[in-house]
């Protein structure tokens, strides 16, 4: 996989997002087969950084109701990058 394949766009307009960036942490949904330390390369590769940490999550599809049909959302993986002491990213909001 290429690094733009695998992170697919960052996660801003959360609360919990913003919260993290106070930390030096960075929510970003990546592609479902990336692992750890895949991700951890595309995020010093792409913005040029040192990671000191990534830690994944999987969401699971939920069913939702729209009137009278039934649809299920889509199955996305999330990554939390820490950033090293010093280091952030500035393209994070664009």
């Amino acid at each position: 996989m290429h690094i733009t394949d695998i992170i697919k766009k960052p996660v801003i307009n959360t609360e919990k997002a913003r919260t993290l960036l106070e930390n030096n942490e960075y929510v970003f949904i990546v592609d479902k087969r990336a692992n750890k330390l895949q991700i951890k390369d595309a995020v010093e590769k792409l913005f040029n950084v040192k990671v000191q940490g990534v830690n994944t999550l999987n969401i699971k599809p939920k069913n939702k109701r729209f009137r009278m049909s039934m649809y299920k959302t889509a199955a996305i993986k999330k990554a939390i990058v820490k950033l090293k002491a010093g280091e952030s990213i500035t393209a994070y909001e664009g």
